[in-house]
């Protein structure tokens, strides 16, 4: 079944998952190349360095090379070989940059510590956090952005109410002027409207207990099996391949009886419309919301996430 190497890679291939751009990237060679390979048109033996890249890249054993794993023998082990579920990036802050862009080349599910997320935050206001960084991580944040602003990348974005509100109304630990925060809602609006490619939620973090989520940017990828998690110091990433932890994260924020109470993605792009529109008439956060329970059916949501108020006597 599997007689040669060529056979392996072909079988790798298609377990992968990806495009035959990025797998021909992997193993260093052009796409044509790999063609040639999936239809059988060459037989000659692949080389070292590319079985070694394979290897490496999907952490199996340099064994699977073997004439004597064949068969069944070489599926199970694809299977069920013992892998390093967790492994640590340390390549600073432009590497994780590299790292985020590769792992999330072809499409991305994030749930995201803060709003607004850090391409978009970076678009309008390029060095928030006033340290000098190096023309490399500046071209590779442009690279992210344009790569999840294109149109047809699919792109799944989870953010807490609480992270939203903060954003807009709060005065502590808010570096955002009034125009910066209007440009990134217009932004953000402009990227999610109307585009299939493209869904954004917002969840309740508090009627359904969701603790843990303002500390790290999460990513989640359960065709490859992986996720990662950015760590909030020293740019450190940690990256998990525990099968059954990505399956039950990735299960919650998209199964309907288990997903925290949020804002449908078609709904989405009309809150931040609504909550522009307080900004730019300097509302106050309780405004707002009166603005969004006239408006939406999502009023008791964000009523969640705001302190006891007494209601306006107006209104009763």
């Amino acid at each position: 079944m599997y007689d040669n190497a060529i056979d392996k890679i072909v079988a790798i291939y298609n377990r992968s998952g990806l495009s035959i751009s990025k797998f021909a990237s992997i193993i260093n060679k052009d796409r044509r190349t790999l063609t040639a390979w999936i239809d059988r048109l060459v037989t000659k033996e692949p080389s070292a360095e590319v079985k070694i890249s394979i290897s490496k890249f999907f952490r199996y054993p340099a064994t699977i090379w073997e004439s004597e794993c064949n068969g069944v023998d070489f599926e199970d082990m694809l299977e069920h070989i013992p892998k390093d579920e967790i492994r640590i990036i340390d390549q600073g802050y432009e590497g994780g940059l590299r790292y985020i862009l590769d792992k999330e080349a072809q499409d991305r599910f994030v749930i995201h510590p803060q709003f607004p997320g850090p391409a978009y935050r970076d678009k309008v206001v390029p060095t928030p956090y006033k340290r000098v960084i190096s023309a490399e991580a500046v071209e590779l944040k442009k690279l992210r952005y344009d790569q999840i602003s294109n149109y047809a990348f699919e792109s799944t974005e989870w953010y807490s109410i609480e992270s939203l509100l903060r954003f807009s109304f709060s005065r502590i630990g808010n570096f955002y002027t009034k125009n910066e925060k209007i440009q990134i809602l217009e932004l953000m609006h402009d990227t999610f409207y109307d585009n299939y490619n493209k869904s954004l939620y917002f969840f309740d973090s508090h009627s359904t207990k969701v603790y843990g989520m303002d500390t790290a940017y999460i990513s989640i990828n359960v065709k490859q099996n992986f996720m990662f998690f950015k760590m909030p110091i020293d740019s450190l990433i940690v990256e998990i391949q525990n099968k059954k932890l990505i399956y039950r994260m990735h299960r919650y924020f998209t199964s309907a009886s288990q997903a925290p109470n949020h804002i449908l993605r078609t709904d989405a792009a009309k809150i931040l419309r609504i909550i522009k529109g307080a900004i730019v008439s300097d509302k106050t956060l309780i405004d707002c919301y009166y603005d969004i329970e006239k408006q939406t059916p999502y009023g008791p949501l964000f009523l969640n996430n705001i302190s006891p108020f007494e209601p306006r006597t107006d209104l009763l």
